[in-house]
């Protein structure tokens, strides 16, 4: 992978942005290797923390892709496919953030389920003064967490949220010192890390499955597939015998 790199330890994933010099915008090379990089966590769960080579997170997507963009790739949903992949992850994602994280930048780590930020982080959606609208996740994610007051400020009245606001609206757990965001994103997995890797799946699950259609049926097949009950009946089906 070309613009993100993977590092993997022993209890969690460091997932980067990184096309430092266009201050990590989102291209089509980049969504690929973040469907790959999905992929693997997919394989071998564990937390995931994102952050972003270089002082800005993601300064937006690709604006000269996004002006090539029709009817056809809108309708794929490109950026809100793997925003929600990202979204869907198992275990608990942390978005470690410095400077810019605008546009799909900033609906990234609306996909992550904790943010954290520098005091450089600067959060906004800008689409429609580029003829668009945020589409990748924002206008679901964002009045969730921070409510629909501030979220219309930012996607209809071009509001950014600088680190404070960011705090001040619940989007950010904490706010750092520059150079600090990283460090402090692996403070907040080292927490996660010391929970039952089952609870925290359970948990989310369950959080992020509130009115979503087939959430509960996996949260019950999940139980059900851990009991022994169910081990046996399938062994029995397997060597063709009756439990009774």
């Amino acid at each position: 992978m070309d613009t993100v790199t993977v590092e993997r330890t022993a209890d969690r994933y460091v997932l980067t942005l990184n096309r430092p010099q266009a201050r990590n915008a989102i291209d089509a090379a980049m969504i690929a290797d973040l469907h790959t990089a999905c992929g693997i966590v997919e394989d071998d769960p564990a937390p995931v923390l994102f952050t972003g080579a270089g002082d800005h997170f993601a300064g937006g997507a690709d604006i000269g892709e996004l002006r090539e963009r029709r009817l056809s790739e809108a309708l794929a949903g490109i950026n809100r496919n793997l925003f929600d992949r990202v979204a869907a992850l198992p275990l608990p994602t942390v978005a470690a953030v410095s400077g810019y994280a605008l546009g799909g930048g900033a609906e990234l780590t609306y996909a992550c389920d904790i943010r954290i930020a520098t005091e450089t982080a600067v959060f906004g959606n800008p689409e429609p003064g580029l003829g668009i609208m945020a589409a990748a996740g924002a206008t679901y994610r964002l009045p969730d967490l921070v409510g629909r007051s501030v979220a219309k400020q930012v996607l209809l009245g071009g509001h950014l949220l600088d680190a404070a606001a960011a705090l001040r609206s619940g989007l950010v757990i904490d706010v750092v010192p520059a150079g600090e965001h990283l460090a402090s994103g692996h403070r907040v997995v080292d927490r996660i890390t010391a929970s039952s890797p089952l609870a925290l799946r359970l948990t989310k699950t369950i959080v992020d499955g509130a009115g979503a259609p087939g959430r509960v049926d996996d949260i019950v097949q999940a139980v059900l597939f851990e009991t022994a009950d169910k081990h046996d009946r399938m062994t029995a089906f397997l060597e063709k015998r009756n439990l009774r």
